[in-house]
Protein backbone atom coordinates (compact mmCIF):
# COMPACT_ATOMS: atom_id res chain seq x y z
CA UNK A 1 0.00 0.00 0.00
CA UNK A 2 1.14 3.55 -0.72
CA UNK A 3 -0.26 5.03 2.85
CA UNK A 4 -1.72 7.97 3.27
CA UNK A 5 -0.74 11.63 5.10
CA UNK A 6 -2.23 10.44 8.22
CA UNK A 7 -0.11 9.53 11.48
CA UNK A 8 2.77 6.91 10.89
CA UNK A 9 2.05 5.86 7.49
CA UNK A 10 3.23 9.11 5.97
CA UNK A 11 6.71 7.11 6.25
CA UNK A 12 5.34 4.67 3.51
CA UNK A 13 7.02 4.34 -0.04
CA UNK A 14 6.01 5.09 -3.20
CA UNK A 15 6.74 3.78 -6.22
CA UNK A 16 10.26 4.52 -6.72
CA UNK A 17 11.15 4.69 -3.34
CA UNK A 18 9.93 8.16 -2.35
CA UNK A 19 8.50 9.24 0.82
CA UNK A 20 4.64 9.79 0.36
CA UNK A 21 5.39 13.54 2.30
CA UNK A 22 7.96 13.56 -0.13
CA UNK A 23 5.98 12.76 -2.97
CA UNK A 24 3.00 14.97 -1.24
CA UNK A 25 5.78 18.25 -1.30
CA UNK A 26 6.72 17.48 -4.92
CA UNK A 27 2.84 17.74 -5.88
CA UNK A 28 2.47 21.06 -4.03
CA UNK A 29 6.08 22.39 -5.29
CA UNK A 30 4.48 22.23 -8.92
CA UNK A 31 1.30 23.52 -8.05
CA UNK A 32 3.27 26.35 -7.16
CA UNK A 33 5.10 26.93 -10.16
CA UNK A 34 2.35 26.15 -12.16
CA UNK A 35 -0.47 27.72 -10.36
CA UNK A 36 -3.26 25.58 -12.08
CA UNK A 37 -3.19 22.11 -14.01
CA UNK A 38 -4.88 19.09 -14.93
CA UNK A 39 -3.60 15.49 -13.13
CA UNK A 40 -1.38 14.60 -16.42
CA UNK A 41 0.91 17.82 -15.69
CA UNK A 42 1.34 17.53 -12.64
CA UNK A 43 2.25 14.21 -12.46
CA UNK A 44 4.47 14.74 -15.60
CA UNK A 45 5.83 17.48 -13.24
CA UNK A 46 6.47 15.66 -10.04
CA UNK A 47 7.96 12.72 -11.36
CA UNK A 48 4.89 10.38 -9.61
CA UNK A 49 2.89 8.41 -11.53
CA UNK A 50 -0.42 9.44 -12.72
CA UNK A 51 -2.25 6.96 -9.93
CA UNK A 52 0.37 8.24 -7.06
CA UNK A 53 -0.63 12.14 -7.99
CA UNK A 54 -3.97 11.28 -8.01
CA UNK A 55 -4.33 9.56 -4.84
CA UNK A 56 -2.26 11.76 -2.84
CA UNK A 57 -3.98 15.06 -4.80
CA UNK A 58 -7.06 13.94 -3.72
CA UNK A 59 -5.98 13.51 -0.23
CA UNK A 60 -4.27 16.99 -0.40
CA UNK A 61 -7.73 18.50 -1.50
CA UNK A 62 -9.62 16.58 1.70
CA UNK A 63 -7.25 18.26 3.83
CA UNK A 64 -7.39 21.16 2.27
CA UNK A 65 -3.78 22.02 0.87
CA UNK A 66 -4.90 21.97 -2.36
CA UNK A 67 -8.13 22.29 -4.30
CA UNK A 68 -10.07 21.02 -7.50
CA UNK A 69 -11.85 22.77 -10.04
CA UNK A 70 -13.03 21.09 -12.25
CA UNK A 71 -10.08 18.50 -13.45
CA UNK A 72 -7.67 20.71 -12.58
CA UNK A 73 -5.93 21.59 -9.06
CA UNK A 74 -4.12 24.51 -7.46
CA UNK A 75 -3.01 25.42 -4.08
CA UNK A 76 -5.83 25.19 -1.20
CA UNK A 77 -6.83 28.03 1.08
CA UNK A 78 -5.10 25.81 4.10
CA UNK A 79 -1.48 26.40 2.12
CA UNK A 80 -2.40 29.95 1.45
CA UNK A 81 -3.01 30.62 5.42
CA UNK A 82 0.10 29.14 6.19
CA UNK A 83 2.51 30.74 3.61
CA UNK A 84 0.57 34.22 4.42
CA UNK A 85 1.83 33.74 8.43
CA UNK A 86 5.54 32.45 7.34
CA UNK A 87 8.16 35.29 8.12
CA UNK A 88 11.50 35.30 8.01
CA UNK A 89 14.40 35.55 10.83
CA UNK A 90 13.44 38.83 12.85
CA UNK A 91 17.27 40.19 13.12
CA UNK A 92 16.83 40.32 9.20
CA UNK A 93 13.32 41.46 9.07
CA UNK A 94 13.71 44.26 11.23
CA UNK A 95 17.27 45.24 9.74
CA UNK A 96 15.70 45.47 6.26
CA UNK A 97 12.84 48.10 7.19
CA UNK A 98 14.37 51.40 7.46
CA UNK A 99 16.81 51.10 4.36
CA UNK A 100 13.63 49.66 2.40
CA UNK A 101 11.45 52.22 3.18
CA UNK A 102 14.46 54.52 2.51
CA UNK A 103 14.57 53.38 -1.32
CA UNK A 104 11.13 53.62 -1.93
CA UNK A 105 11.10 57.11 -1.13
CA UNK A 106 14.04 57.86 -2.93
CA UNK A 107 13.75 55.85 -5.92
CA UNK A 108 10.11 55.52 -5.98
CA UNK A 109 10.22 52.00 -7.26
CA UNK A 110 9.22 49.04 -5.10
CA UNK A 111 11.97 46.54 -3.48
CA UNK A 112 11.76 42.79 -2.56
CA UNK A 113 13.67 41.06 -0.21
CA UNK A 114 14.28 37.27 -0.91
CA UNK A 115 16.21 34.34 0.15
CA UNK A 116 17.67 30.93 -1.30
CA UNK A 117 15.99 27.56 -0.18
CA UNK A 118 16.22 24.21 -1.68
CA UNK A 119 17.69 25.60 -4.75
CA UNK A 120 14.37 28.30 -5.02
CA UNK A 121 14.04 31.65 -4.81
CA UNK A 122 11.47 32.86 -1.98
CA UNK A 123 10.02 36.03 -1.72
CA UNK A 124 10.17 36.86 2.14
CA UNK A 125 8.94 40.84 2.55
CA UNK A 126 9.72 43.96 0.73
CA UNK A 127 8.09 47.54 0.48
CA UNK A 128 5.90 48.24 -2.53
CA UNK A 129 6.84 51.66 -4.79
CA UNK A 130 4.61 53.75 -7.17
CA UNK A 131 2.96 51.04 -9.49
CA UNK A 132 0.83 48.46 -7.40
CA UNK A 133 2.16 45.86 -10.22
CA UNK A 134 5.62 45.76 -8.81
CA UNK A 135 4.27 45.37 -4.95
CA UNK A 136 6.46 42.25 -3.46
CA UNK A 137 4.12 39.32 -3.30
CA UNK A 138 2.91 37.20 -0.11
CA UNK A 139 6.21 35.72 1.75
CA UNK A 140 6.59 32.37 1.18
CA UNK A 141 6.19 32.74 -3.03
CA UNK A 142 8.72 30.98 -5.13
CA UNK A 143 10.54 33.98 -8.03
CA UNK A 144 11.34 32.10 -10.71
CA UNK A 145 14.67 31.73 -12.82
CA UNK A 146 16.18 34.06 -14.86
CA UNK A 147 15.27 36.67 -12.41
CA UNK A 148 17.77 38.94 -11.35
CA UNK A 149 17.37 38.11 -8.10
CA UNK A 150 17.79 34.45 -8.75
CA UNK A 151 20.93 34.98 -10.39
CA UNK A 152 22.09 36.87 -7.86
CA UNK A 153 21.32 33.85 -4.91
CA UNK A 154 22.76 31.29 -7.64
CA UNK A 155 26.10 32.85 -7.73
CA UNK A 156 26.53 34.30 -4.76
CA UNK A 157 25.17 31.57 -2.10
CA UNK A 158 26.94 28.44 -1.34
CA UNK A 159 24.44 26.48 -1.33
CA UNK A 160 23.99 24.44 -3.85
CA UNK A 161 21.50 25.90 -6.76
CA UNK A 162 19.37 24.09 -9.79
CA UNK A 163 19.16 27.60 -11.18
CA UNK A 164 22.85 28.04 -12.08
CA UNK A 165 22.83 26.41 -15.75
CA UNK A 166 26.33 25.12 -16.74
CA UNK A 167 26.81 26.91 -19.84
CA UNK A 168 29.60 29.18 -21.38
CA UNK A 169 27.07 32.13 -21.48
CA UNK A 170 26.03 31.47 -17.36
CA UNK A 171 29.19 31.02 -16.52
CA UNK A 172 30.05 35.07 -18.20
CA UNK A 173 27.39 36.35 -16.60
CA UNK A 174 27.74 34.58 -13.07
CA UNK A 175 31.53 35.74 -13.37
CA UNK A 176 30.40 39.27 -14.08
CA UNK A 177 27.93 39.44 -11.15
CA UNK A 178 30.80 38.37 -8.83
CA UNK A 179 32.73 41.01 -9.72
CA UNK A 180 30.45 43.76 -9.88
CA UNK A 181 27.82 42.24 -6.72
CA UNK A 182 24.73 43.35 -9.15
CA UNK A 183 22.27 41.52 -11.58
CA UNK A 184 20.15 42.65 -14.24
CA UNK A 185 17.07 41.05 -15.93
CA UNK A 186 16.11 42.66 -18.71
CA UNK A 187 12.81 41.46 -19.87
CA UNK A 188 14.00 37.81 -19.51
CA UNK A 189 11.22 36.86 -17.58
CA UNK A 190 8.39 38.99 -18.15
CA UNK A 191 7.92 41.28 -20.78
CA UNK A 192 8.01 44.70 -20.33
CA UNK A 193 9.60 44.26 -17.11
CA UNK A 194 13.10 44.63 -16.10
CA UNK A 195 14.81 44.03 -12.48
CA UNK A 196 18.05 45.03 -10.89
CA UNK A 197 19.30 42.71 -7.89
CA UNK A 198 21.97 42.74 -5.63
CA UNK A 199 23.01 39.95 -2.74
CA UNK A 200 22.90 40.96 1.20
CA UNK A 201 25.54 40.09 3.15
CA UNK A 202 26.36 39.80 7.28
CA UNK A 203 29.02 41.82 8.64
CA UNK A 204 31.86 38.59 8.10
CA UNK A 205 30.96 38.84 4.44
CA UNK A 206 28.54 35.52 4.08
CA UNK A 207 25.24 35.98 2.12
CA UNK A 208 22.17 35.48 3.91
CA UNK A 209 19.45 37.43 1.88
CA UNK A 210 19.17 39.39 -1.92
CA UNK A 211 17.34 42.72 -2.86
CA UNK A 212 15.75 43.52 -6.07
CA UNK A 213 13.44 46.17 -7.66
CA UNK A 214 11.30 45.22 -10.52
CA UNK A 215 10.85 48.35 -12.97
CA UNK A 216 9.16 48.79 -15.88
CA UNK A 217 11.48 47.62 -19.41
CA UNK A 218 12.07 51.61 -20.51
CA UNK A 219 13.39 52.82 -17.09
CA UNK A 220 17.03 53.22 -17.13
CA UNK A 221 18.19 50.72 -14.35
CA UNK A 222 21.89 52.69 -13.67
CA UNK A 223 20.69 54.89 -10.67
CA UNK A 224 18.73 52.20 -9.86
CA UNK A 225 21.50 49.42 -8.61
CA UNK A 226 23.52 52.69 -7.57
CA UNK A 227 20.80 52.77 -4.61
CA UNK A 228 19.92 49.43 -4.21
CA UNK A 229 23.67 48.27 -3.57
CA UNK A 230 23.69 51.23 -0.54
CA UNK A 231 20.50 50.15 0.54
CA UNK A 232 22.25 46.41 0.96
CA UNK A 233 25.00 48.03 2.59
CA UNK A 234 22.58 49.87 5.20
CA UNK A 235 21.09 46.44 5.94
CA UNK A 236 24.23 44.82 6.40
CA UNK A 237 24.92 47.93 8.79
CA UNK A 238 21.58 47.14 10.71
CA UNK A 239 21.99 43.73 11.75
CA UNK A 240 23.74 42.45 15.00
Amino acid sequence: MEGSLNGGEADARLPGGRGVLEGAFALLDSLERVREAGLTRLADDSGLPKATAYRLLEQLTVLGAAEKVGARYRIGPRMRRLGHTWRPDPVLEQAVRAPMRNFVRTTGAAVWLCLLSAGQTIAVGGAPGRVPYFSPPHPGAVVGWPTAVAKVLAVCSREASGLALESPRWRRDAASIREAGIAFDREENTPGVSCVATPVLDRGGTLIAAICSPVEAVRPLADLAQNLVRTSKAVTAALH
